[in-house]
């Protein structure tokens, strides 16, 4: 990233100096725009290819205070990439069962196939990233410069980035690798899998499990097991199954591919999409069933701030920075960006 940022600077500056790029009819204004562009494509795919492997949360919650670090530092406006990588975030998840938490409590109850979904997402997913950084470079309309709010570059005492580990990394990396070997190659429990690497990671000599451990986000843990205790307990009263038979009775089957889209919509953004696929998942049926709930859900947490965690955790580091990220500039995006990803799942939901 580092290399294709310094090539975009020097290729915008050589631009500034001369007055114009060569053999493209693009003044000063033009190629400076243009760098802005090439930036957020960068990040845009970074993203969705880091959060289709590391989960969406945890890629928002490590590059949200980095983003605004650059952001301020290069006077850019910090909104758009901030939007860009919720959006972004949310939409690469979905290529993977392991992508958010609602892709893996989907695989695992109903035993999916990692390669046989990742089939069924990669282009829904290719398609959806390429309409997050459609839509934002054409609402920003050239308009990149600012500070969004952000007073200061610096990072606060708990968001101070970590001196480059080579060893840790690679260390780290290769268990990943190992992870997606098997998580593709063979039939071996996921969950099984996934805590053997983690052990793994936590041998150390130098870094200690404790320290590993402290750097856990356990809120963000605890708001997790507490959505499946409330969810736990809502299913326990019955009412969810009444009103899915209710639904029935009056011609609303969740059978049907294009019922599950509009229940699953609809409840992402009331309730968020974890516990919305928490409320559905027992009445998913058919081979359809899995792979629309997966991605209907987490492609429609973009359309309102509390539709994904991953949004919340993004707008909460802006909050921390002083950058007005409110759910009207969020739905702004996420609108335009949700409809954009859904439409090859709407003609899906019809077959």
């Amino acid at each position: 990233m580092e290399l294709f940022v310094l090539v975009v600077f020097a290729t915008v500056y050589v631009g500034m100096i001369l007055g114009e790029l060569p053999r493209l009819a693009l003044d000063r204004t033009g190629v400076a725009l243009l760098g802005a562009i090439a930036l957020l494509a960068l990040m845009v795919a970074a993203t969705g290819l880091l959060s289709a492997v590391f989960t969406n949360d945890v890629v928002c919650l490590a590059m949200a205070p980095v983003w605004i670090d650059t952001c301020a530092r290069r006077r850019l406006d910090p909104v758009p990439f901030l939007l860009a990588l919720a959006c972004a975030a949310n939409v690469g998840s979905a290529a993977t069962l392991i992508g958010n938490p609602q892709n893996i409590l989907i695989g695992q109850k109903l035993a999916l196939s990692f390669n046989g979904y990742l089939g069924v997402a990669a282009l829904p997913t290719a398609i959806g990233l390429v309409a997050v950084w459609g839509v934002i470079a054409l609402q920003q309309r050239g308009n990149w410069g600012g500070t969004g709010g952000a007073a200061d570059g610096a990072l606060a005492e708990d968001e101070e980035i970590a001196p480059f580990d080579v060893w840790q990394t690679a260390k780290g990396l290769a268990v990943v690798a190992v992870l997606l070997v098997v998580f593709v190659a063979t039939s071996w429990p996921r969950e099984v899998a996934a805590l053997g690497g983690a052990g793994v990671l936590l041998l150390s000599r130098r870094l200690h499990s404790r320290e590993k451990l402290g750097l856990v986000d356990w809120p963000l843990l605890v708001l997790f097991l507490g959505l499946f205790v409330v969810n736990g307990a809502l299913a326990a009263t019955g009412l969810a199954e009444a009103t899915v038979a209710t639904l029935r009775d009056r011609g609303i089957d969740l059978v049907q591919p294009s019922w599950l889209l509009a229940a699953t919509v609809a409840l992402s953004n009331l309730v968020s999409n974890v516990p919305a696929v928490m409320l559905l998942l027992p009445h998913v049926q058919g081979a359809q069933g899995g792979p629309l709930l997966a991605l209907g859900s987490t492609l429609a947490g973009n359309l309102v701030l509390v539709g994904s965690i991953a949004n919340l955790i993004v707008v909460d580091a802006a909050s921390r920075h002083g950058i007005p990220l409110t759910w009207r500039r969020h739905a702004r995006t996420g609108l335009p960006v949700t409809l954009l990803t859904l439409l090859p799942l709407l003609t899906w939901g019809r077959s």
